[in-house]
């Protein structure tokens, strides 16, 4: 990125060493007075919604990659950006042309189609998304999230067979990578609790842990499946567990709630139900990993 951007080498060196310090603001700031002297620099722009894409800042970034679209087409790089923030942004009827046009510009690409799945699944058209996520594959038969996704899509739409052996083989392609994600074993774990199969659920869930110990949604599924089994202190010590690791979780409260009134402590049962009602108030609906 730094090469090709109309700056002199002294600049070009103070921003790639803000860029790798992580101290956005200053290289925001360097290229904010940098695009005051050349207004109509497409590369100038689109560095500086990169580097807001990093920072978190997903609206400045698509204004500045649209901006810089104005003037020159994006790079296939710029597009991508452009796309996942409108993501973020919760604008996926603006994410998806581009991933399209991105789509038809690298057909051999495996994550512009897993990307439309994405959008698919969020619209709950699952059987469109099921179809984006084989493609996927297709090209990358190595992609360990289009397995899981495919997975969540099967189990959607009822087929949890299909669900289990897409949710394994991602399973099975995430031990491989150097830092393995706690979700795919989630995942399977979910399903396998709602199937009543907690001896398998709970090796996916021990799995899950391993990858990462403070991971709450893996103690939350934990505590799930300790409260079925009516081991009452174990499924508060891993709803506890849930709440610790992410104070704005809503769900384990609620069940904490159940746990306690089955116990006949009525005075906490509801107080974890008036603190479920003020999260999830606070945050209506969770956004998928």
């Amino acid at each position: 990125m730094y090469r090709r951007l109309p700056l002199d080498d002294d600049q070009r060196a103070k921003l790639r060493a803000a860029v790798e310090a992580r101290q956005y603001t200053r290289a925001e700031e360097m290229l904010a007075s940098e695009i005051e002297r050349q207004p109509k620099s497409p590369m100038l722009l689109s560095a500086v919604g990169s580097i807001f894409f990093l920072d978190g800042k997903y609206l400045n970034c698509a204004v500045a990659m649209k901006k810089a679209e104005a003037i020159a087409p994006l790079s296939d790089r710029d597009r991508f950006t452009l796309a996942l923030s409108y993501i973020i942004l919760d604008h996926r009827d603006w994410a998806r042309p581009e991933l399209e046009k991105l789509a038809a510009s690298e057909p051999l690409n495996a994550r512009y189609p897993y990307w439309l799945g994405r959008l698919d699944y969020d619209a709950m058209r699952f059987k469109d998304a099921a179809n984006r996520f084989r493609e996927s594959l297709g090209l990358d038969a190595h992609f360990m999230k289009a397995y899981d996704s495919l997975g969540l899509t099967y189990e959607a739409l009822a087929l949890y067979d299909d669900a289990i052996r897409a949710y394994e083989e991602g399973i099975r392609l995430n031990r491989e990578l150097p830092d393995p994600s706690p979700w795919p074993d989630l995942n399977l774990a979910t399903l396998l609790i709602k199937l009543a199969k907690f001896e398998d659920a709970r090796k996916a869930l021990e799995e899950s842990l391993r990858y990462d110990s403070r991971f709450p949604q893996a103690h939350y599924q934990m505590g799930l499946l300790l409260e079925k089994e009516r081991k009452d202190q174990e499924a508060i010590q891993e709803l506890n567990l849930a709440v610790r690791y992410d104070i704005s979780f809503p769900e384990p409260h609620y069940a904490l709630g159940r746990v306690y009134q089955r116990l006949g402590d009525k005075s906490k049962a509801d107080s974890e139900w008036a603190t479920f009602q003020k999260l999830k108030a606070e945050k209506p609906d969770g956004r998928p990993h």
